[in-house]
Formats: C-alpha cells, structure tokens, sequence
C-alpha cells in the first residue's frame, strides 16, 4: 500500500517494482471497478507473478472490496452464480500475483483492507535538492537547457512535488521560448513564475485566496472546511486533499477542532501584521 498527496510517484514506483520483478503490471482504478464481476475479470487476466495496481483503492465499493478479501491472502475467489434457490458458489483459484494500492486518502480505507497489506509505505513531500535532479533529468528527456540556478528556483517553487515540478518546468519553457531565451536560468524561471502566479513558497492563487479569506473576512479563524469551500468557490475535497496538505506542510495553516486557522507564519508570508503585533 503507497499512500501519500497525489503527485508524488506512487504509480511510478508500482511501475518501477514491476520492471525490477521482470513482470508484467495491470492497471485500473477503484471508481471504475463497480460491481465484483468487474474486479473477477480483471484479476482473472493475472498471469503468475503479475502486478495488479489498484488506484484510488480507497473509493472501489465495499461489496468489492469484500471480495478482495480472499484473494490478497489465499489468491481465490469465490463466485456466486444463478439466482434464488439456483444459485450456487463457485470456488476460483487464482494465479500468485502482488496486488499494489495507492491512495491519497489513507484514513478513508477500512480496516479489513488496510490490515491485508503487507507493507504499507507513505510518500513525502520531496526536498529541493531532489526536485532540482527531477527538473534536470525532465529538461534532458525534453531537450530542454537549464542550468543549476533555473533548476533550483523551478524545484524551490513546486510544493514538494514532482508532478508540479515537469509541469511548471515546461511551462517556464514555453515563456522562454516566446523571450527567445535559449537557456532557463534564475532569471527566466523567476519572471515565468511569476507571471503563473506561482509565489516564491509554491503557493498559487488559490492557496493565497484561502489565507487572505481567512485573514480578511474571519479575522485568521478558525473556520470551517465547508465555509472556505463557500468562500472560495472550491469543493470541499478539493481544498482537503489538494490545497490544505501544503498549507499545513509549511505552517501557514492549522487545523484545529473548531476549524482551520492561519499560523503567525502564515500572515508574515502573505505580508500582514499577526493579530497581537496590530
């Protein structure tokens, strides 16, 4: 089990594992496993050794999940055929395969799930330095120049994530192709960031939207989930799982039991006085 905020490699590190095993891996999602004759199907494509890679294990539907039971630990399935006073169980063995599931909401899977995997890894928020070798690995495969310098700054501003890192790197390219800028160094990452809005913490508009609204309209917090979502015109799990982890990642946001309330750093970043210095 791989759990972690999106974006930062859990399907590339299931992909990894099925290269390094020399097998194959197949791939689906929990939305789009519905009923159980759904997952029967997929797991009965699974040759011996196989991956199965479930995504967003945390929404598949309880009456599936329950079937997953037997094949995680024993690799058989038990299958209910005919209707009403017909219908009879059919037992299904499986071939041995390794069954990995990523999640970026960890706490929303059950406890029968979560206790059937063997390891269970989190994924962290990467540093600079490991960003800024993403950043130059990524230029490479694009063709792309940056020098240390653009790395740095491009690294410096992607929230930890190395999702966010290729994004912002191409589009830092795109503005140095329109400057006819050969080279992304300092410079140019810094006035393309800019003008994405892309502050020099990672933050974007919405991230300062929320700290502003909480500053502005409720005097820091706390406030609750559901009234920032108002406010800001975002749906509640988008502001949960999305903009909240970083904000909290960097301390410029708390959750409290009353509701979510901006830190002194917070109002240092976004440049006003902390209540008890005004």
């Amino acid at each position: 089990m791989l759990y972690g905020p999106p974006g930062l490699g859990k399907t590339t590190l299931a992909m990894i594992i099925a290269n390094e095993m020399g097998v194959n891996i197949h791939t689906t999602t929990g939305p789009s496993i519905e009923k159980s004759g759904d997952l029967v199907a997929v797991l009965d494509e699974l040759e011996p050794g196989d991956i199965l890679f479930i995504d967003e294990i945390h929404r598949m539907p309880r009456a599936v999940e329950e079937v997953l039971y037997s094949a995680m630990e024993d690799f058989y399935i038990d299958i209910i055929v005919g209707q009403g006073s017909e219908s009879r169980s059919l037992h299904h063995q499986l071939a041995p395969y390794t069954l990995i599931g990523a999640t970026t909401a960890a706490g929303k899977l059950s406890a029968p799930l979560r206790d059937r995997f063997g390891i269970i890894e989190r994924m962290e928020y990467y540093t600079i330095d490991e960003l800024s070798k993403i950043v130059f690995r990524s230029a490479n495969v694009l063709n792309i120049n940056v020098d240390e310098e653009g790395a740095h700054e491009i690294a410096r501003r992607s929230r930890g994530t190395p999702r966010i890192a290729n994004r912002l790197l191409k589009r830092v390219r795109d503005f140095a192709q329109v400057d006819n800028k050969d080279t992304i160094d300092f410079d140019v990452a810094e006035s393309a960031l800019n003008q994405l809005q892309v502050d020099n913490a990672g933050l974007d508009h919405i991230d300062r939207r929320i700290l502003e609204m909480i500053i502005e309209l409720y005097n820091g917090g706390p406030v609750g989930l559901k009234v920032i979502a108002a406010n800001i015109g975002e749906e509640q799990e988008t502001i949960e799982e999305v903009y909240e982890p970083y904000l909290m990642q960097m301390g410029f946001l708390k959750r409290t039991a009353k509701g979510r309330v901006v830190t002194r750093k917070g109002y240092q970043h976004m440049g006003l006085p902390y209540p008890e210095e005004s």
